[in-house]
């Protein structure tokens, strides 16, 4: 078996105990690009499970595209999603306005009152460049069972919705939104990066970063406080 060497920036906090695991694989060196302790610990496990999975794998290559994919996403504005039609809708329309993106479902307990609250707080703040981005997700419980149509009928019939509804997406697992990855890279919940409900929400600021994430059970009106701030009224 060949010798291994691992090269840590020494900025890297990294979890020394994969090193062990990683030695036993026959390559000569895995290079670790400089990240945060997160994404360190989570680019290590992902590197692990790749070499596991497959017998052509080149570790330096994909940490390297791994970091470099990372690093060329900064802000909301570098997504293109689908609209509730399938249409492509490129993000960067939202640029100089503040967004409020939230996983939206019909037949969830928190329904009710967040899709209440969230027409009352875009009816206050539209005007002042502030935007809603709900989109649908059938995840958590199944309750979001219903085609496009359906769920934007839903919500601008029964909530008078008039703020933008794309396509349902996934947020968790393998097939998560790119969008929704970003989401999640940003600004990590408190048990862990996964959304864990319906109406989990991301506050991001008129330049596409995001600011704050918000629990499935904050109302949306307890965000406003913070939402003034970006939209720089004190109304």
């Amino acid at each position: 078996m060949l010798s291994s060497r691992f090269i840590f920036p020494k900025n890297t906090n990294i979890c020394r105990h994969y090193v062990k695991h990683l030695s036993s694989y026959p390559t000569k060196c895995f290079l670790i690009p400089t990240y945060s302790l997160r994404n360190s610990t989570r680019l290590s496990r992902a590197l692990i499970s790749r070499i596991n999975t497959s017998q052509s794998f080149s570790p330096c290559l994909s940490v390297r595209s791994a970091s470099m994919a990372s690093q060329s996403t900064t802000s909301v504005h570098d997504f293109t999603v689908k609209d509730a039609k399938g249409n492509d809708v490129d993000l960067s329309i939202y640029k100089g306005k503040v967004l409020l993106i939230v996983n939206v479902a019909s037949q969830c307990g928190l329904t009710n009152s967040n899709y209440t609250e969230l027409s009352q707080l875009y009816e206050k703040y539209k005007d002042q460049g502030f935007e809603i981005l709900a989109f649908p997700c059938n995840q958590f419980g199944g309750q979001e069972p219903g085609t496009n149509e359906d769920i934007v009928q839903f919500a601008c019939t029964r909530f008078k919705a008039e703020y933008p509804i794309f396509d349902k997406v996934d947020v968790n697992g393998e097939k998560t939104a790119p969008i929704y990855k970003f989401l999640k890279s940003s600004k990590g919940g408190l048990f862990g990066d996964g959304i864990k409900w319906n109406f989990s929400k991301f506050l991001v600021d008129k330049e596409g970063h995001v600011v704050d994430r918000y629990a499935p059970t904050t109302s949306p009106l307890s965000i406003e406080k913070d939402l003034k701030k970006l939209v720089g009224t004190t109304a």
